[in-house]
């Protein structure tokens, strides 16, 4: 029913001295701990450290810049990270759901950097309101969730490709992260922005839809620039793992997935939640630390550098998103789409 305790720690990290990454959503849930653990290594890292991460930490050298919306909170947690592990990360303001401000965002990190060796595209929104949409104009779990995403890794691919051609094995990469929710829907064309056909789902749908999307743009990215040594993952950051392996598509997953859409992660993504769901989530959810560690495996591990297209599922294993997500004709028709949305910007 859950993920077996995990096999690998970030007691495999190598020194990531010199390297440039970026975590979107960074100053809180998983974003955070993803941020923390890449400037710091635990010794003797077992199930219960993971769970808590404060405990003799040894600074580990990456330079991390936090790509998120709100400067007061980003700056709060970068400050208490300071305090925790001796090392600063540097605030990027990104609003994800306007196109506009992931423009400013690459060009104020590529006016600073020329490299970057690994993206982390972690942030997302849950079960927003139906009336919520992005400021042009699409459903605001997609526009987030999926159209600042691509568009964010597509202006930051000449800094990636930089990265790969000087690293020592030619490799950049590209983390992506889905959730469980990938297997739960599929891809509705009528639904990125508002109308009758978008109004005809839920706003869990919504959801798992961008979740599947997610996968669907990081396999695409694997395709189009694998042969420049981009690897590009996504993953399942800790839901329950009875979404680990072939979707069984039946009434009972359907029906747990409303309480596990969320993973059995205890983060911020969890804020539109209310009432006994909300309750009984919070009684059954892994600290955020847990969902980092699929993460940072995909993201520094040596092992994962030959993972590109590949899907990863708790805790830092091997899985299998839906099938759908593997189709060449989606991916290059969602990228297609995705292009035109992002021209004028």
């Amino acid at each position: 029913m859950f993920p077996p305790a995990p096999v690998w720690s970030v007691d495999g990290i190598p020194d990531l001295s010199g390297q440039i990454m970026i975590v979107t959503g960074g100053n809180t849930g998983i974003g955070r701990e993803t941020v923390k653990v890449l400037y710091v290594t635990l010794p003797a890292l077992s199930l219960s450290l993971i769970m808590s991460l404060t405990q003799a930490l040894l600074a580990h050298n990456a330079k991390v810049y936090m790509a998120c919306r709100d400067e007061g909170k980003a700056n709060r947690t970068i400050s208490a990270l300071e305090q925790e592990t001796g090392e600063k990360a540097i605030f990027l303001h990104l609003d994800l759901s306007d196109l506009e401000s992931v423009r400013k965002a690459a060009d104020e990190f590529l006016s600073s950097e020329t490299q970057l060796h690994v993206l982390f595209n972690n942030a997302a929104v849950m079960a927003c309101p139906m009336d919520e949409l992005s400021k042009q104009g699409y459903d605001l779990q997609f526009a987030t969730n999926v159209m600042g995403h691509f568009f964010l890794t597509e202006l930051l691919m000449p800094a990636l490709r930089a990265a790969a051609s000087s690293a020592t094995d030619k490799k950049a990469r590209v983390i992506t992260t889905s959730a469980a929710a990938n297997y739960l829907y599929t891809i509705n064309w009528d639904s990125f922005k508002d109308g009758r056909a978008r109004r005809a789902m839920d706003i869990n749908e919504l959801y798992y839809q961008s979740k599947h999307a997610n996968v669907v743009v990081s396999r695409e990215v694997a395709r189009r620039y694998g042969h420049d040594g981009i690897v590009s993952i996504s993953l399942n950051p800790g839901q329950n793992s009875l979404f680990g392996g072939r979707f069984p598509l039946s009434s009972v997953l359907r029906s747990v997935s409303h309480t596990h859409s969320t993973g059995n992660l205890k983060t911020d993504l969890q804020r539109y939640l209310s009432g006994f769901r909300k309750a009984w989530i919070d009684r059954i959810l892994y600290p955020a630390p847990m969902g980092a560690l699929t993460q940072l495996w995909a993201g520094t591990s040596p092992e994962t550098a030959d993972f590109n297209g590949k899907f990863l599922i708790p805790w830092a294993r091997l899985g299998e998103a839906r099938k759908e997500t593997g189709d060449p004709e989606v991916g290059k028709r969602l990228w297609e789409w995705l292009e035109e949305q992002c021209k004028p910007y």
